[in-house]
C-alpha cells in the first residue's frame, strides 16, 4: 500500500496534503485498500420507521417477530363441504354417502354452530371450518339435493381429517422471527408482513447524496455544445448510480474552477455523502483536494486504477466526500468501485458490486500491469468476452457499446486470450 491503510478518523480536521498540481502523482493507493478504509470507517445509518407501502427494496434494521398465527384459524382450502372425515371412509363411486347440509361457511361469515354426525356444512376457500369439522369434500366430489324435510349432499369420495384444510399456523408459527434484520425486502417480504400487521417498518435510512460538478468548460445537463463548452453529463449518470444504490440524490449548480467557490460548495453541502466531479487532477485548476484537506481530511488522493488515477477519498464532519474525476468514463469506475460501495454500505446493502456477472472465455488478450486494477470495457460475441480497443477515459459512448467491463487484479498483468475471465454486466 502507498498511503496508509489505517481506518479513518472521520472527524479530523486540516490533515497535511501534498499539492499534486502541475507535480503529479508520487505514489498511488491500491484498489482494495481504499475499500478496506470505507469498511472500516462506515456503518449503516439510523433506522427510520416506513409505511408498508414504501417497504419494499428497503433494508430492515431489526428481526421481526410474528404476533400471532397466519392463518389465525383452520380455513378451508377448497371449495365443498366441511364434515368429519372419519365419517367419509368407505364413500367411492358405487357407495355414496349421504349427509344432511345444515348450513353454509363463507370467508369472515363462518358457520356458528358445532355439527353433529351425519351432518355437513357448505364452505368456500378461505372460510372458516366450522366446529366439529376436520376434512373438506371438493365440490367435484359431492352432488347436493333437497328432499322433502332436508338439503342432503351425496359423496362418492373419502378424505381423511385435515384433507383440504389449511391448519392454523400453517404459514407463520406465532412468535417466530419472519424476516430477519438486514434484509433488502422483496415484494414477498412485504406481503408477509402485511399479513400480520406490522405497520409501520423499521428500516435503515437512505443515505442522502451532494452531487457537486466542477468545471469552467461545462453547460447545464441538458444544453447543447457550443464553441469551447461541453454539456455537463455526469450529474444525470451519477444521480441515476446514485438511485441504483438506494440513496436520495441533490444535484447542486455547476461549480467554476475557483477555489472559493469551491470551498464553499463543500460547505453548504450537508448530506451524508459528497461527490464531487472535477478539479480532483494535477491541472492548475484542480482545487478539490487541497480545499478538502483543509476543511477536513483527505485520506486518499491517486488510486493505482486505470482509468481514474486521480480518484480522491476523504472526509467532513464525519460524513465522506469522493473526489471522482471529470472524465465520464473514469468518474462512471470511480463511483462503482468506492462511491457506490459506501452508498450502500451506509444503506445497510451489500458492497459487493450491484451487477449480474457471467464468467466466459476471453476472445483476445487484456494487457495490464502490476501494481494497478484496470477497468477494462468489453462485449460479449458468440459467448466469449472481447475487449474494446476504444480505452479512453472521455469516451462515455464506449461504456455503451459495452455490453459490461472486465476488473483486472492489481497483482496481475492481464489475461490471455482464452482465459475465463468474470464480465461484470451493465444490464
Amino acid at each position: 500500500m502507498s498511503q496508509s491503510s489505517q481506518p479513518a478518523n472521520p472527524t479530523g480536521k486540516g490533515s497535511p496534503v501534498r499539492d499534486v498540481r502541475m507535480r503529479g502523482f508520487q505514489d498511488r493507493t491500491d484498489v482494495p485498500d481504499v475499500l478496506e478504509l470505507l469498511k472500516n470507517s462506515l456503518r449503516p445509518l439510523p433506522s427510520v420507521e416506513v409505511d408498508l407501502h414504501e417497504a419494499a427494496g428497503r433494508v430492515l434494521a431489526s428481526d421481526l417477530i410474528a404476533p400471532f398465527a397466519v392463518p389465525p384459524f383452520d380455513r378451508a382450502a377448497m371449495d365443498g363441504y366441511a364434515l368429519r372425515g372419519q365419517e367419509s371412509f368407505g364413500a367411492g363411486p358405487y357407495n355414496p354417502l349421504e349427509f344432511e347440509v345444515i348450513g353454509m361457511s363463507l370467508p369472515a361469515r363462518p358457520f356458528a354452530d358445532e355439527i353433529q354426525a351425519g351432518q355437513a356444512v357448505r364452505i368456500m376457500t378461505g372460510a372458516p371450518m366450522p366446529i366439529g369439522t376436520d376434512a373438506v369434500i371438493p365440490v367435484e366430489a359431492a352432488e347436493e339435493y333437497s328432499d322433502e324435510t332436508a338439503k342432503m349432499v351425496r359423496i362418492t369420495e373419502a378424505v381423511p381429517p385435515g384433507r383440504h384444510v389449511g391448519k392454523r399456523g400453517e404459514d407463520i408459527e406465532p412468535n417466530t422471527i419472519v424476516v430477519h434484520s438486514g434484509r433488502l425486502l422483496r415484494p414477498q417480504d412485504v406481503g408477509v408482513l402485511a399479513s400480520l400487521g406490522i405497520n409501520p417498518v423499521p428500516v435503515i435510512g437512505k443515505p442522502t447524496v451532494a452531487v457537486l460538478i466542477t468545471g469552467d468548460e461545462l453547460l447545464p445537463c441538458g444544453s447543447r455544445p457550443e464553441r469551447y463548452r461541453i454539456v455537463d453529463t455526469n450529474s444525470v449518470m451519477l444521480e441515476g448510480l446514485v438511485q441504483r444504490d438506494g440513496g436520495v440524490c441533490r444535484i447542486f449548480a455547476i461549480i467554476p474552477d475557483r477555489r472559493e467557490a469551491v470551498r464553499e460548495a463543500l460547505q453548504v453541502a450537508t448530506s451524508d455523502v459528497v461527490l464531487i466531479s472535477g478539479g480532483s487532477s494535477v491541472g492548475q485548476e484542480d482545487h478539490v483536494p487541497k480545499v478538502l484537506a483543509e476543511l477536513g481530511q483527505l485520506k486518499v488522493h491517486g488510486v493505482a486504477l486505470r482509468p481514474a488515477s486521480p480518484t480522491g477519498v476523504g472526509f467532513l464532519a464525519g460524513r465522506p466526500v469522493f473526489l471522482l474525476p471529470g472524465n465520464p468514463v473514469s468518474c462512471l469506475c470511480a463511483y462503482d468501485l468506492f462511491a457506490g460501495p459506501a452508498i450502500r454500505r451506509l444503506g445497510g446493502k451489500s458492497m459487493q458490486m450491484p451487477y449480474r456477472s457471467a464468467c466466459l472465455r476471453l476472445a483476445r488478450k487484456i494487457a495490464s500491469a502490476v501494481g494497478r486494477v484496470d477497468y477494462v470495457r468489453a462485449i460479449i460475441r458468440d459467448r466469449q468476452v472481447e475487449p474494446l480497443a476504444t480505452t479512453g477515459a472521455s469516451i462515455l459512448s464506449s461504456t455503451t457499446r459495452a455490453d459490461g467491463f472486465v476488473l483486472v487484479p492489481h497483482d496481475s498483468e492481464g489475461f490471455a486470450a482464452g482465459e475465463t475471465v468474470c464480465i461484470y454486466l451493465y444490464d
